[in-house]
């Protein structure tokens, strides 16, 4: 079952064009991506950093807020689309697009083009589960009204320009599994973007700078 994002927008193009992305994709060109090797008893997940044309033209990003669960060491937290790698997954990127339609019903095959990929990365906690993630970048050529899963409480879009916004980063108290936490996170609108979600973001930032 699933349902409409209360936040949705009519089909979206000229993308390619803006001077952030052109930036994005040579800066994604020219990075050797550092990827992890297998290891026994660690799973392996991709997400999808997912871009788009704003109403005015300016990219913006696509985050997911989990739903609350208590088995889910995510339960509730900001994140990218995407999960963990299934057994009938070709490559890390069907992951990406598997988990990425089955949370947001966006298409990226259809709908998208990858155009690079960032660095994998691990929980940097030993309390969370033993996985390394992927992380690709996606740019929409049409977007359609997301519709949700339930393992999604709500999506949204942030404007690339509002990472610029000094202010709006800062140290966050941030409660996980019962714990409480001090680290650094990004504000926006009610949201906060921290852990690992904000070390990929991290990422993507550094080669807009």
């Amino acid at each position: 079952m699933s349902r409409k994002s209360r936040k949705s927008g009519d089909v979206l193009t000229g993308l390619a064009p803006h001077p952030d992305i052109v930036k994005l994709r040579a800066a994604l060109k020219s990075h050797s991506a550092v990827g992890a090797d297998k290891e026994d008893g660690v799973r392996r997940a991709a997400v999808a950093l997912i871009i788009r044309a704003g109403e005015n033209g300016a990219p913006e990003l696509l985050f997911i807020k989990r739903a609350e669960y208590p088995a889910d060491p995510w339960s509730g937290q900001v994140a990218f689309p995407g999960g963990r790698e299934e057994e009938g997954d070709p490559t890390l990127a069907d992951t990406a697009i598997r988990e990425t339609r089955e949370e947001t019903g966006i298409d990226l095959v259809r709908d998208a083009t990858v155009i690079g990929t960032l660095d994998d990365l691990r929980p940097q906690a030993v309390r969370l589960p033993a996985v390394i993630v992927r992380p690709y970048v996606v740019v929409l050529n049409r977007f359609e009204p997301l519709v949700l899963s339930d393992e999604v409480a709500l999506a949204f879009w942030v404007p690339l320009e509002a990472f610029k916004h000094a202010p709006a980063w800062r140290d966050t108290d941030v409660l996980a599994r019962g714990i409480q936490l001090n680290t650094r996170g990004f504000h926006h609108e009610g949201h906060v973007i921290w852990g690992m979600t904000e070390r990929i973001l991290a990422q993507l930032l550094a080669l807009l700078d």
